[in-house]
């Protein structure tokens, strides 16, 4: 008897003390950098080298190059400090020590670059436009949903903290509804000669209108794709080189937009409703002021390590620390930027072609 006694009253000291202090908690492992594949040594592929280049390197690396001329490989490797280079997009795909590649290759090779890296499990940031269109998007899209392989059109202007202030604007209510866009785009391109060629998908919408087209689905859209409206002047080759659209949606939300490689224009956009405006004063391609209630804010961008080739540059390291968060969380489309959102893109595309009189090559067939 008093041993059970004994017992009980050793319970009871037992549950009036202290729980025990939790031992340290075990450090948690942080992801490692994502490893970079760059598809071609060109131009925008340098200045999204350059924008990787202001992220921390414990979260961005370039781990290989690929270029169809090893030579030119060799040369960017060199000078970024890249590991590995390739003479061909086949290496670059075969090789282990990469998570996601760039392709910055000319619009006709999209397609089937594009294939033969989705093909390989490779998760892909295409440089827009993503094809050349609506039917050669469907097969890109329809590729990486088959694989389960992450893919995403690289429209920037999407992740530049400009660009989501005014959507944010747009959605909280601030401006009101219907809203109306008004935005244009111009520079004179004469000294660019891929953007005449119809062989190397040149043309104005392809390399200008697309920025535009998102805009307006990004500010404006819904579930029903809008109805498009273009006119314009197609230059000797017969590729497209001003353009005026108009995009009507369901709901009375209208965007007028007006692009031209043939002619120097502002750059910027104004989103208006009844109960004010906002605008991108210029750049509305890469935005990094806004206008609104009186006020100018300003997003100001990294300065480049060199000078870059594109005005606003840098900015290029919004969309690939997207690409990374996608990545992390194993994503294989991005809901900022989904594929069906690039297909919707490239048909109005294409309808905006075809009624300025442009041959659409990779369009659908419907």
């Amino acid at each position: 008897m008093d041993q059970e006694r004994n017992l009980d009253q050793d319970r009871d000291r037992d549950r009036n003390r202290d729980p025990p202090c939790p031992g340290p908690e075990r450090p948690r492992s942080r992801p490692g950098p994502t490893r970079w594949g760059i598809c071609s040594a060109g131009a925008i592929s340098h200045d999204f080298v350059l924008a990787l280049q202001t992220l921390p390197r414990e979260e961005h690396t370039v781990a290989a190059v690929a270029a169809r001329d090893l030579g030119r490989a060799r040369c960017f490797a060199q000078h970024f400090g890249v590991p590995r280079a390739y003479g061909s997009y086949e290496e670059l795909a075969q090789d282990p020590g990469i998570d996601v590649v760039y392709v910055g290759v000319v619009n006709p090779a999209h397609l089937p670059t594009g294939l033969l890296f989705l093909r390989r499990g490779r998760p892909v940031l295409m440089e827009k436009p993503m094809a050349l269109g609506a039917h050669e998007v469907a097969q890109l899209v329809g590729t990486a949903r088959e694989k389960g392989v992450f893919l995403m059109e690289g429209f920037w202007t999407r992740f530049f903290p400009a660009w989501r202030r005014l959507r944010s604007l747009a959605r909280g209510g601030s401006l009101g509804s219907p809203l109306v866009l008004r935005g244009e785009l111009g520079f004179n391109l004469g000294g660019v000669p891929r953007l005449r060629d119809p062989r190397l998908g040149g043309g104005v919408l392809l390399d200008l209108g697309g920025y535009g087209v998102q805009m307006a689905l990004g500010l404006l859209g819904g579930e029903t794709p809008p109805q498009i409206t273009a006119h314009g002047t197609l230059h000797p080759t017969g590729v497209d080189e001003s353009v005026s659209v108009s995009l009507s949606f369901p709901g009375g939300h209208l965007a007028s937009l007006v692009f031209s490689m043939a002619a120097e224009l502002p750059g910027g956009a104004a989103l208006g409703g009844p109960q004010g405006w906002a605008e991108l004063p210029t750049h509305m391609n890469c935005p990094t002021e806004l206008l609104w209630g009186g006020h100018r804010e300003r997003f100001p961008l990294p300065p480049p390590a060199e000078p870059p080739n594109f005005p606003h540059s840098t900015g290029l390291r919004y969309e690939a620390q997207h690409v990374r968060e996608c990545l992390l969380k194993g994503l294989t489309e991005s809901p900022e930027m989904p594929l069906a959102e690039s297909e919707v893109i490239a048909r109005l595309l294409d309808q905006a072609r075809e009624q300025v009189g442009v041959t659409v090559q990779g369009a659908t067939t419907e």
